[in-house]
């Protein structure tokens, strides 16, 4: 072959993977639109990171802790606050019942998202942007601009605070999608701060449930209050070979507290415990919690957060709904004082939604990768 001809077809196969890649930008949803019956090569994994070869170590279903809201309000309230306390340790992950937000709100907020999903791709891609501080964001993949295999998930996500700056910005389409996620980011920020405050009390850094009522004027509870929440709707579509690759890859989420709606038709998330994948079984109308980074850095270390990942069903799309809450964007994050000690030094550095903004615009995010990037070296380099 001809030098020329050679140059020829390099560059057909450049702009070939040029118009592959842009389409790949598009999403999964716009792709299985178009018909698929394989899984495209930017979706699939390298072998040792595909599911099946977890299932072959023998994964299987978890039943998490459970954690009763109406024990952390009545007088079982230090037995709910010792289980709480040893599922953030042992666990990094708990399944909440008894939560009190309405029903019509999770419905809602289920139906607004899925019909939203369900736009024509010109009218969801209205909100597409490489902006992760935006006040909406509709993307695919986890960070779709630096990941070298997309995993199979399209999102949306809506900053909620303030809602008064932010909900301009919002989608306008599906119409009841605003209202939706106004209640439900409402009844889901009162649920944290709730968990939030019994977390400080697991932590021995306030004595009672009497010290933080609502006369009380506790800079850290204030600063809690005024958090950042940031809604997640996330869309898995079905996959015609599930086996190689994964809704989301292992990972931790980057916040204080995570409170997830999962699909309970349709399993799919995953928690790394003791050394193993694990699938979680949904408990009906309750919320599956985790630890995030910012928890671990603030308990110092005695609450983890723990790596999660996500299957794709062969058959089923799923629709979740995760709730991120953290202190404001503009806080820093670090180990608080009271659980520093000679015996338990401090673990890890300082850090803010800052950092983590400009470490996702320049790495690929794999497991833990931003916390270790966080932590401390034993000699200490504070």
């Amino acid at each position: 072959m001809s030098p020329a001809l050679v140059l020829e077809v390099q560059t057909i196969c450049k702009e070939d993977e040029l118009v592959e890649s842009h389409e790949y930008q598009k999403g999964v949803k716009h792709l299985c639109e178009r018909g698929l019956t394989k899984v495209p090569r930017k979706y699939i994994l390298p072998a040792l990171e595909r599911p099946l070869l977890s299932r072959k170590d023998g994964a299987t279903n978890l039943k998490l802790p459970i954690i009763d809201i109406a024990q952390l309000q009545g007088p079982d309230r230090n037995h709910a606050l010792e289980s709480l306390s040893k599922a953030c340790e042992e666990y990094g992950f708990f399944q909440l019942i008894n939560h009190g937000i309405a029903s019509d709100s999770v419905l809602d907020m289920i139906q607004g998202a899925r019909k939203f999903f369900e736009l024509p791709f010109e009218e969801r891609s209205k909100y597409m942007s490489k902006d992760q501080s935006a006040p909406v964001r509709y993307g695919t993949s986890f960070n779709q601009n630096k990941d070298r295999v997309f995993c199979w998930r399209d999102f949306i996500k809506l900053n909620c605070h303030p809602l008064s700056d932010v909900l301009p910005y919002w989608p306008s389409s599906p119409a009841e999608l605003r209202q939706a996620v106004i209640n439900y980011s409402k009844e889901t920020k009162s649920l944290y701060l709730m968990l939030a405050k019994a977390i400080l009390e697991s932590l021995g850094l306030v004595e009672t449930d009497k010290n933080i009522d609502e006369n009380d004027s506790c800079d850290l509870l204030k600063e809690f209050e005024d958090g950042s929440q940031l809604i997640v709707a996330n869309c898995y579509p079905s996959c015609p070979e599930p086996d190689l690759t994964l809704g989301m890859p292992p990972h931790s989420d980057y916040g204080f507290l995570t409170l997830l709606l999962p699909d309970e038709k349709v399993k799919g998330l995953q928690i790394q415990h003791e050394g193993r994948w694990v699938t979680v079984e949904p408990i009906p109308n309750s919320f599956v919690v985790n630890v995030g980074d910012h928890l671990e850095i603030f308990s110092n270390g005695k609450y983890r957060s723990v790596l999660h990942r996500v299957l794709v069903n062969p058959l089923k799309s799923r629709i979740s709904i995760a709730s991120l809450h953290s202190l404001p964007f503009n806080s820093m994050i670090r180990p608080s004082p009271k659980l520093v000690n000679d015996a338990n030094p401090r673990r890890y550095k300082d850090t803010d939604f800052a950092t983590f903004i400009q470490y996702m615009a320049s790495h690929e995010h794999k497991n833990k990768n931003f916390l270790e990037s966080r932590r401390l070296s034993q000699l200490g380099d504070a």
